[in-house]
């Protein structure tokens, strides 16, 4: 058995946790019954439960632990910038060296003229950055009507006011006044669930066109901006057919629309470039980061924008901040992962070493009976369960329904991969090696066949008639 820190319990922990702790997207009914399962150490890819189970990551934490767990260096820094400078603002015309440094080397790594980046505390700050910057930007430009965002349905862009209103999850919208006036959602580029009898080609066409309609019906002097992830991440890791961002970039180009690439799970290495708008061909105004920055280690996210946007929202005051944008320790922690990406060629072992492991492995479980499909890009993939591939059909039950219980088969042996809806999500650190993608294949299709099994013996392995999305579930 693994070694445990020493702690109280199981059972005591999860009776406090269930009794003083509220968690993000819980039923605390459920976790008063089931209880958590509590964590309580990790290195490299593998977590640690309280139990002393080792449990291979598949998910990076929340899409997030690009350099892998427990990384000696990246505590020594924090541990060094917390007795050198522990915190100072960056309001007012103060400034401090490890916010500098970080902003010059994102720069540096960020493609074309994105070359100013304003710092918070996550994506979810980010994006409800960016709705300001936008519409400010706008604005100074003598354009004020020019205000209003479309993005798309079942896309996550965070859970604060602002940006949990740009993500196109209905269920969330249906909770604390969401979303805020001035934010349209157009039908997402998810071919396998909502591609009926169209090619994926032509359906990608279809599917950005209606970026075009939109952006009439609204009229072109009133929208500001497009935003998407260049992969949807939490909707389920949905790859567009390569037809759909070029002709978004186009209609963007057309009507002077400003397009804003949520690259918070896609950048800093995840699809093999450091940021997803590389990898998908794409020239954002803004790009939307967090996650990866820091590998999680510390909470950090930012906007990187380009000169023309920077040079006007810097003409004059900007009122928009955090108390911890460009928090010293979490900048010189992000740094730092920064330099471990670049120095250990981590890109490189994604492109030549993980994805194409990764690539095998799941064209093997494509084979299974339950698993309709693979989608992949780099490290992040998902694999659409259903009871009828050949017609890409989704099940008659209540959907999420057999994604849920292939995660629970999951969890019990010892193997982290998400659903959403009945889709599985994959999205493991990016250091992940060869002999450990072939434990994580061998308990995946583990609990693969446990599953199936349950669904035959369940009565659950039939199709529903024609096509339909999948429920939503961003966080599985």
């Amino acid at each position: 058995m693994a070694h445990i820190t020493n702690h109280m319990p199981t059972a005591e922990l999860q009776a406090l946790d269930a009794a003083h702790h509220m968690h993000p997207f819980t039923t605390n009914d459920e976790l008063a019954e089931k209880g958590a399962r509590i964590i309580t150490r990790a290195k490299g890819v593998y977590l640690t439960d309280s139990e002393g189970n080792e449990i291979l990551d598949g998910m990076a934490g929340l899409w997030c632990v690009n350099i892998g767990y427990g990384r000696q260096e990246m505590a020594d820094v924090a541990a060094r910038q917390m007795l050198e400078l522990n915190y100072y603002n960056t309001f007012f015309m103060t400034s401090h060296v490890p916010a500098i440094a970080l902003a010059k080397e994102i720069a540096s790594l960020a493609p074309g003229d994105l070359n100013h980046v304003f710092f918070a505390g996550s994506g979810s700050e980010a994006n409800d950055t960016n709705i300001r910057m936008v519409r400010t930007y706008w604005a100074m430009k003598g354009k004020p009507e020019k205000s209003h965002i479309i993005s798309r349905k079942n896309a996550y862009h965070g859970s604060s006011m602002g940006s949990g209103s740009l993500g196109g999850m209905s269920y969330m919208h249906e909770q604390g006044g969401m979303p805020i006036p001035g934010i349209h959602h157009i039908n997402q580029p998810d071919w396998w669930v909502e591609g009926g009898d169209l090619t994926p080609e032509a359906f990608g066409l279809a599917r950005a066109q209606e970026l075009e309609a939109k952006i009439l019906e609204l009229g072109a002097d009133n929208v500001a901006a497009f935003i998407g992830e260049p992969i949807q991440g939490a909707g389920g890791v949905i790859v567009p057919p390569s037809t759909y961002w070029p002709e978004i970039q186009r209609i963007c180009d057309k009507y002077n629309v400003l397009i804003i690439a949520d690259e918070v799970i896609c950048g800093f290495g995840r699809t093999g470039s450091w940021f997803g708008s590389e990898t998908m061909g794409i020239k954002p105004h803004i790009m939307t980061i967090a996650k990866g920055l820091s590998s999680g280690y510390q909470p950090i996210g930012g906007s990187i924008v380009c000169e023309e946007i920077a040079q006007t929202i810097g003409s004059g005051e900007f009122n928009h901040g955090y108390t911890y944008s460009g928090h010293p320790v979490c900048s010189a922690v992000a740094l730092e992962n920064l330099r471990i990406m670049q120095d250990e060629n981590i890109l490189d072992h994604v492109n030549n070493v993980a994805a194409p492991a990764l690539k095998e492995g799941l064209a093997k479980l494509a084979e299974h009976p339950l698993v309709g499909t693979v989608n992949v890009a780099g490290l992040m993939a998902s694999l659409p369960l259903s009871p009828r591939k050949e017609t890409r059909s989704k099940f008659a039950g209540d959907a999420g329904t057999v994604g849920y219980m292939c995660r629970e088969r999951c969890f019990a042996n010892n193997l982290v991969m998400r659903h959403v809806g009945d889709r599985m999500i994959i999205s493991p650190p990016l250091v992940i090696t060869p002999e450990e993608i072939k434990v994580f294949m061998t308990r995946a299709t583990k609990a693969l066949d446990e599953t199936y099994t349950a669904v035959k013996e369940g009565g659950l392995l039939k199709a529903a008639e024609g096509h339909a999305q999948d429920a939503e579930s961003p966080l599985g």
